[in-house]
C-alpha cells in the first residue's frame, strides 16, 4: 500500500475529513496519512483506541514516534494523557491499550537504527519557551543530528517570514488554524514539505502545532 508515500512531494491531509478505516485489531482505527508497505510500513497515521481496547505486544524495527491527541495512551511503561510526546526507539518492544479511549498522531519505522534515545515528555505541564519570533512560543522534544521535533504555541496575528526547509517540514495542527501560501490549515491539518521547499506561514486566530524538521531526504 502506498499513500503519499513519495517524500520528494509536498502532501496535505485534513484528518478531521477522513473516514475512519478498521486496524486488524478490534477497537483500533486509522486515518492514514502516508504510508509505504502493508501491515509492517513506514507510516504516518491518526491512530484511535476505543475505550477498553488493546493493541497486541509488538516490537518496533525502525522505532515509533506518538504524540497524544485525546485520552489516555497506556502500555506496561506508564499512562500518557493529552500533549504527551514519547519515542519508543528502534528494537523497543510494549504492549499498548487504552481503558478510556484515546487517539495519538503516530509515525513508524522512521528511526535510524542507531536512534535509541527513549523519549517521554508531558507536554501539557511542560512550559513554552520564547523563540526569536516574538509570537512564538515553543517546547524542543526532540534534537538529533539535522531533525528537530517541536510543539510551537503561535499568538492571533503571527506571522513567520519566508524561509527554507532545506531538509523538509512536517507539520500538524493541534488546535486552530494555521494558513501559508498554498492554503489554510485548521485542527488536524497535516502538511508534508519536501526537501528545499520555501513557504511563509501565519495564523489570524493563532493555533498550536507539532512540527518536525530536517527527516526529510534531500532530492
Amino acid at each position: 500500500m502506498q499513500i503519499h508515500a513519495d517524500l520528494s512531494q509536498r502532501a496535505v491531509a485534513m484528518t478531521e475529513e477522513m473516514d475512519w478505516v478498521d486496524s486488524p485489531l478490534p477497537g483500533v482505527q486509522r486515518r492514514m496519512l502516508d504510508r509505504n508497505g502493508e501491515e509492517i510500513a513506514r507510516a504516518t497515521s491518526i491512530v484511535r483506541y476505543a475505550p477498553d481496547s488493546y493493541f497486541s505486544a509488538h516490537s518496533h524495527g525502525g522505532g515509533e514516534e506518538f504524540l497524544v491527541l485525546e485520552g489516555t495512551f497506556s502500555d506496561e511503561h506508564g499512562d500518557y494523557g493529552p500533549g504527551s510526546y514519547v519515542r519508543n526507539p528502534p528494537g523497543s518492544s510494549h504492549t499498548p491499550y487504552s481503558k478510556g479511549g484515546c487517539t495519538i498522531l503516530v509515525k513508524l519505522r522512521q528511526m535510524d537504527d542507531d536512534d535509541q534515545q527513549t523519549v517521554r515528555i508531558d507536554t501539557a505541564n511542560a512550559e513554552f519557551q520564547q523563540s526569536d519570533n516574538p509570537g512564538i512560543k515553543r517546547q524542543v522534544l526532540f534534537e538529533r543530528g539535522l531533525e528537530r521535533v517541536t510543539l510551537a504555541q503561535a499568538s492571533p496575528g503571527c506571522h513567520v517570514a519566508l524561509h527554507g526547509h532545506p531538509a523538509g517540514e512536517e507539520v500538524f495542527v493541534v488546535d486552530g488554524v494555521l494558513e501559508d501560501e498554498h492554503g489554510r490549515y485548521p485542527k488536524g491539518a497535516w502538511v508534508r514539505m519536501p526537501a528545499n521547499s520555501t513557504h511563509s506561514a501565519w495564523t489570524a486566530e493563532g493555533a498550536l502545532i507539532w512540527v518536525k524538521t530536517g527527516h526529510l531526504p534531500a532530492g
